[in-house]
Formats: C-alpha cells, structure tokens, sequence
C-alpha cells in the first residue's frame, strides 16, 4: 500500500509494498519508491527491476492516460500544450496497481498504472521528441487558412 513518508516540498516519498503482483503480472516490474518533487516538478520513481526514472510533472500531464488526452479510441488523442509551469500536487494511490496524479491546473482524471509509468520512463527519449516535434507542428500550422 502506498503512503506518504514524509511532509518537506522538495522530496514526498511514497513506499509501495511489493505484493501488488496478485493483481498483475509477477514480472512485470513494479516501483519500489515513488518520490513526488514539488520544487523540480517531477515525480521519481524506482522499480523492482532496479530502473530509475524521473518524470517531469509537464510530460506526465501531456501523457496523461486519461481520454480527456488519449480519447476514447484510437486516432482521438488531443494534443495538450501550454502546461511548462505544471505542477503535481498530489499522488493518491489507487488499490495496489496505480496512481492518480493530481495537477495544478485541475486535471486529475488519468490512472497511472505500474505499466503506464514503466513504459513513459523507458520511452521518455522518444515519447518527449515525438510530442515536441507534434506541438511544432502544430505551432507552424496555426494562423494559416485553408
């Protein structure tokens, strides 16, 4: 179960206990500690496999699980910009799979399961390029007519 160990801004430290796996696949990995820092805007996170990611708060919320972002099926993903200055006030734990990440900006909808976070720190190289080259994208397109 996941609580919190500690109240400085810098570091919240979360504990996970490691028999999650009732609910999952036993390899899958899982984190081992998740850290919440409010002055970095990142959350950290460590996983049973010895991984180690740190996740700014900005590309967490412009990959947020949530449809509000990734839409209710394929092709309906929303392109979400203006989040820089995002930061994370709060990581709830949902049963022993998953977190919810709460926003500043209000957004607070999207289910961080142990798969979603594994996969968004051993992609973050390529998911943060392919999002910055869209927003580009996007940016070069606007203001221009048909």
């Amino acid at each position: 179960m996941l609580h919190l160990q500690g109240d400085r801004d810098e570091y919240a430290p979360l504990g996970v206990a490691n028999d999650y796996n009732t609910l999952m696949d036993d390899a899958a990995p899982y984190p081992t500690e998740i850290k919440l820092r409010k002055v970095s805007r990142s959350l950290w996170l460590s996983f049973s496999d010895g991984q180690e990611f740190e996740l700014p708060a900005e590309y967490l919320r412009v990959h947020s699980p949530s449809a509000e972002v990734q839409g209710h099926g394929p092709g309906q993903e929303v392109l979400v910009t203006g989040k820089e200055t995002v930061n994370i006030t709060a990581v709830e734990p949902v049963g022993r799979y998953a977190v919810r990440l709460v926003f500043d900006d209000g957004h607070s909808t999207g289910l961080f399961t142990w798969p979603i976070l594994y996969r968004l720190g051993r992609n973050q190289a390529d998911y943060w390029a392919a999002y910055q080259a869209k927003r580009a994208a996007a940016q070069s397109t606007e203001g221009k007519g048909p």
